[in-house]
Formats: structure tokens, C-alpha cells, sequence
């Protein structure tokens, strides 16, 4: 669908609930750091050209649309869910709340809110409805599928900076061939999310008692945060 039929689309849901945000996410899959959370409410008179479903963008694009939604939306947050919560409460209920405090962080407030996905967060605090696929259907969704993943991918490329033996910039956390290659490597640091690698580590420690070896799994801590905002912002002379 073209930014003109995801307007479209948009204007619709506007007229039924008013003024709304379109909610969505970014590394749910990664086998390390922070899922991204972002809520966006765009200003239906200053449609942005080019929005579309952040998987559709090159990267290039995606960062090139960020800063034009950052500046012109009515309001937007960003939120990350660190690692250590991931592991605590599960990756669904991380980003339910990753999305909750999204969406909470708005100044001014919706009076609706759309969800990408097939399902809704409790307690969101305002009347919402999940929508599949809704960041190739909505503006909303896609704007803010835009903001999770370039808010992500930065700080993934932030602690790439810190741990390059890991080449987080190159797959930014996902299990591709060359991750878990660097992973046997050099082993699990506290930025990775211990309930994704079990079966992993449970064949690496098989495998090292064969072998004598011990496979590493704590290196220098990571500034990884539980749960951090990572930007919001609104029209000139609105709270952000």
C-alpha cells in the first residue's frame, strides 16, 4: 500500500475515535538486547511521503523518515525493554509493557490507540484495538514501526561499539550463522537474553563435556537498561 492508502486508512479510524496513536515494535526476535517499543500520533494535515511498514525501508530510508516523523508528529515515545526483563517476565509480556509505557509517555494523550499485531495490552489505560499486519495497513503503525526499529538498531549500534568481537551492527542481535559463530566465540555477555539461548547453551555445555572445554558465558557488564525511554518528543510547545 502507498503513504496515500495508509492515510486512508487512518482517516477512517479517526473519524470513529478521534484523535489516536498507532503503537508498535522492534526485536521481538534478537537473541540480545532491548525489544523497542514506540507510539506515534502523526498530524493528519502534515502527512509524511514515504511512511510505510520499517521492513518495506532500506535502512537508509528508515533513518531518513525518523527524523522527519520525530519532527513532525503531533507526539511520539520510544521505549526499551532490557534484556533482564525479557528473562524475568517473558518476551509477549515485555513488549505489553513496553508498549503500555509507550503509549503512557504520549503528550497529548489519544483517545485511542492501534496495535500492530493480534493482540492488545492490558491496563493500557485508554480504549485500543489490535490490528494484524497493521504496519503495512496503518500510517500510525508504520510511523511507529519506523521509530522502534531506528531507535533499536542505534543502540545496537551503540553497543557494537562496545562489544565488536560481536558484530551486533552487522545482524543487530538476530541468530544468523555469524552471531552464534561469534557467540561460540567469545560467549554470553550480560546484554543477551539467557531464555532465548537455553537450548543453545544446554548443547554448547553437552558438547564441552565431551570436549573438557567450558564454554564462557559472563564477560564486562553491558549498559543494557531494564526499562528506559529512549526518546519522545511533540510539536513545538507541547510536553515531550
Amino acid at each position: 500500500m502507498t503513504s496515500d492508502a495508509l492515510y486512508a486508512y487512518d482517516a477512517g479510524l479517526r473519524a470513529a475515535h478521534g484523535a489516536f496513536c498507532g503503537v508498535d515494535e522492534a526485536g521481538r526476535g534478537p537473541l540480545c538486547g532491548p525489544v523497542c517499543c514506540a507510539a506515534v500520533i502523526l498530524d493528519p494535515a502534515d502527512p509524511i511521503e514515504g511512511v510505510n511498514d520499517s521492513k518495506k525501508l532500506s535502512e537508509s530510508k528508515r533513518e531518513a523518515l525518523y527524523g522527519e516523523i520525530a519532527r513532525r508528529a503531533i507526539a511520539w515515545h520510544a521505549v526499551l525493554i532490557g534484556p533482564e526483563v525479557i528473562d524475568e517476565i517473558n518476551i509477549l509480556q515485555a513488549t505489553m509493557e513496553g508498549m503500555r509505557q509507550a503509549v503512557a509517555g504520549l503528550r497529548p494523550r489519544p483517545a485511542f490507540a492501534l496495535i500492530d499485531g493480534n493482540r492488545c495490552p492490558e491496563q493500557l489505560g485508554l480504549p485500543c484495538e489490535s490490528l494484524i499486519k497493521g504496519d503495512a495497513t496503518s500510517a500510525s503503525i508504520a510511523a511507529a514501526s519506523i521509530l522502534a526499529k531506528v531507535t533499536r538498531d542505534r543502540y545496537m549500534r551503540e553497543l557494537d561499539a562496545q562489544y565488536p568481537q560481536y558484530q551486533l551492527a552487522r545482524h543487530k542481535g538476530y541468530g544468523t550463522a555469524l552471531h552464534y559463530e561469534m557467540l561460540k566465540k567469545y560467549g554470553i555477555a550480560p546484554f543477551y537474553r539467557r531464555s532465548f539461548l537455553k537450548k543453545w547453551l544446554a548443547q554448547q555445555a553437552e558438547a564441552g563435556s565431551r570436549s573438557g572445554a567450558e564454554i564462557r558465558t559472563e564477560i564486562k557488564p553491558a549498559a543494557a537498561p531494564k526499562a528506559a525511554s529512549a526518546a519522545s518528543s511533540g510539536h513545538p510547545g507541547t510536553d515531550g
